[in-house]
């Protein structure tokens, strides 16, 4: 039987860290091109410092420190977004619908998620139904990121199923590329609804779930 699996950033969470900076440093991040480099600054792509913490090698004290010494913002500052970032991340409703109509007895659905310790641990405290996923791996947790093809072979292993079997859903491209290169089914997201159209299109998509 086919098996979901699922990012959360932007896909099953919203995510917009530039209203989050425009929110947080009014003073920094006041109009479209303030907003856009101080946005590539902290986050990096979430690549360099952030990657990092993605990848669970430096602690939140020490990303802060890192950010700051590289930007020029205030410790302060960085430990604002820093400690905004988990309450940020509120479910998108569409993308919930859609993963509890793919959800039934015998059919796994797992997920695959860049995201930093404490804020995986504040997911999963906030929001039952992370905790209703069969099973998942976050990054942070197994010191690997998306798109490192070994969080992929790790993923299937732990899933224990082919990776054929694998159906990943994830909105950025490159992460497709290497679940596909991995031989996983993927699909890149954009929205609920084209997603399940998607899905649909692929043959992918359960008759018994309507």
């Amino acid at each position: 039987m086919t098996a979901f699996v699922f990012d959360f950033g932007r896909v099953l969470f919203d995510w917009q860290p530039e209203r989050l900076l425009q929110r947080l440093l009014p003073q920094r991040a006041f109009d479209a091109a303030s907003t856009a480099h101080w946005t590539a600054q902290v986050f990096q792509d979430y690549q360099g410092d952030w990657g990092e913490f993605d990848r669970g090698a430096v602690s939140p004290a020490e990303v802060v420190q890192r950010i700051a010494s590289r930007t020029g913002l205030r410790p302060d500052e960085v430990q604002w977004v820093v400690d905004a970032v988990p309450a940020s991340l509120q479910p998108i409703t569409a993308s919930v619908a859609l993963i509890n109509r793919l959800r039934r007895p015998g059919r796994p659905m797992f997920f695959l998620s860049n995201m930093p310790a404490p804020f995986a641990e504040y997911l999963e405290h906030e929001h039952a139904f992370v905790r209703d996923f069969d099973d998942g791996v976050f990054s942070s947790r197994v010191k690997l990121i998306k798109p490192d093809p070994a969080i992929f072979a790790l993923a299937a292993q732990r899933f224990a199923l082919p990776p054929g079997e694998l159906v990943f859903v994830d909105d950025v491209p490159a992460n497709v590329v290497a679940a596909q290169a991995a031989g996983w089914q993927a699909l890149l997201f954009t929205d609920a609804a084209k997603c399940e159209r998607d899905l649909r299109l692929a043959a992918l998509w359960p008759a018994e779930s309507g």
